[in-house]
């Protein structure tokens, strides 16, 4: 998989906020996979750090035009117009974003972590957006642990309910402060590359 082809696509598919968007999500599934990996936490199944990366970047490719309606059931059908090889397993985690609306519940952690950063992204960079600088460097992680607790009305569309499943046992296991601080780590390591 040439990430190259996958990020042209994309980007030539979607409108530049949900581009940006990907990115976020391709960098915060790449720093998941790393801190399961350094932590000794991947299961031996798990899809390869390539294949958590694609599925991050690309979940969104059908979210445009004439398939949005059908969102996210149209990714093969995006994928195959634009000549990009789609894995079944990358498949899996791209469906499991939105199990409301393709029927497929994440099991494994790559699918969990999908599901669950996807709409922390846009919280992450609400907050920035609160500061003078507009700027990701400035956030903190107790800071969007506060308006993620205390301000529901703050970036009200976020899913909160489902970042908070980043703490089941059966899924990743993980604090939402330290779901948070992974993520907020990982986009402000593209800070440029998404304009924050």
């Amino acid at each position: 998989m040439e990430r190259i082809k996958y990020l042209e696509a994309v980007k030539m598919q979607v409108e530049p906020k949900i581009f940006t968007h990907s990115l976020a999500l391709e960098a915060c599934m790449e720093g998941l996979y790393n801190y399961f990996k350094t932590e000794n936490k991947l299961n031996i199944d798990e899809p390869l750090l390539e294949e958590w990366k694609i599925a991050g970047l690309t979940h969104d490719i059908d979210y445009s035009g004439e398939y949005k309606e059908f969102h996210p059931n149209m990714t093969k059908i995006v994928f195959d117009k634009y000549g990009l090889e789609l894995s079944e397993t990358v498949h899996d985690i791209i469906k499991s974003h939105a199990p409301s609306l393709t029927g497929k519940q994440p099991h494994n952690k790559a699918e969990w972590s999908i599901f669950c950063a996807d709409s922390l992204m846009g919280l992450i960079s609400a907050v920035a957006y609160v500061y003078p600088s507009k700027k990701l460097s400035e956030v903190k992680v107790s800071s969007v642990l506060k308006r993620f607790l205390k301000e529901p009305k703050f970036a009200a569309g976020t899913r909160r309910d489902e970042i908070a499943l980043c703490a089941n046992s059966d899924g990743l296991d993980l604090s939402l402060e330290k779901f948070i601080e992974i993520c907020l780590i990982s986009m402000q390591g593209i800070a440029t590359e998404i304009g924050l």
